[in-house]
């Protein structure tokens, strides 16, 4: 994948494999200084949130746009602009005062496995949020822990499809106490919780410690975690995740997700 315009990143090829940790954590904080920059969002969906500037519109476009975020990141942009323009490009309005007409609309919309009527329901499923569980970071922060939102997520999901459903639409939240890595959904929750000076994350959310966020655990800074010895298990599961953010935290115990940035881009940018 070609680098974004303007990141100015050099290209690492190889690494010590002998590196002590301090070495390792001064390796990792360059390149989270390379990644974490306005220049990152124009190749990435955290560009979608970026586009508004009320609370609720911030974080149901992150919501919509984190949840179709994967496969090719052109084509997640992309749709996820066409799921925007689908609401009125008031996504907030759109969820809480939508009509049928206005959910049929949406019938045609489809990014990969995640069709229209998964589309819809997820409307009705963050109206049911707002409505009735005063918002969604309201929720998420009720059932935090101290180094984990894991729980939170498991909790959110079930609130979430608390209304009538397809049974189908569930398999796109995915639950970390089933032993997923959840990626899309801790990915979303770096954008709205994380303090980010540089611009990028959002950091809406004040009710949670960015210290208890998890890594967006996927094949790339799954493969760039195992060469740097940050990681063993060989699947991209729960338990690599727990794994990860162990040795993440041990980095940087206030903001251990900055390194997403370090991997993400090492692995996707770099070919690591």
């Amino acid at each position: 994948m070609p680098l974004p315009s303007g990141l100015g990143i050099t290209i690492t090829r190889t690494f010590d494999l002998n590196m002590t940790q301090k070495e390792l954590k001064e390796f990792l904080d360059e390149k989270v200084i390379q990644y974490n920059n306005l220049d990152f969002i124009e190749s990435d969906p955290v560009q979608i949130p970026h586009l508004f500037s009320q609370k609720e519109d911030v974080e149901i476009a992150g919501f919509l746009s984190a949840t179709i975020a994967w496969g090719n990141r052109k084509m997640i942009i992309k749709n996820s602009h066409q799921m925007m323009e689908l609401m009125g490009n008031t996504p907030y309005d759109f969820v809480m005062s939508h009509s049928d007409n206005d959910l049929e609309r949406l019938e045609n919309f489809v990014h990969r496995t995640f069709n229209g009527k998964d589309f819809a329901g997820f409307i009705k499923g963050l109206q049911h949020i707002y409505k009735n569980h005063n918002g969604l970071e309201t929720v998420f922060a009720k059932h935090q822990e101290k180094d984990s939102l894991q729980k939170s997520i498991h909790e959110f999901k079930k609130l979430f499809f608390e209304i009538d459903h397809l049974p189908r639409t569930q398999k796109h939240i995915s639950d970390p106490l089933n032993n997923s890595a959840a990626k899309r959904i801790n990915m979303y929750l770096r954008w709205m919780v994380r303090q980010d000076t540089k611009g990028v994350d959002l950091g809406i959310w004040k009710n949670i410690s960015p210290a208890a966020l998890s890594c967006p655990l996927d094949v790339h800074s799954g493969n760039v975690a195992r060469k740097l010895g940050l990681l063993s298990r060989r699947q991209n599961d729960g338990k690599a995740l727990a794994e990860l953010d162990q040795k993440l935290r041990k980095l940087d115990p206030n903001d251990p997700v900055k390194y997403d940035f370090a991997l993400f881009g090492l692995g996707v940018f770099e070919g690591f």
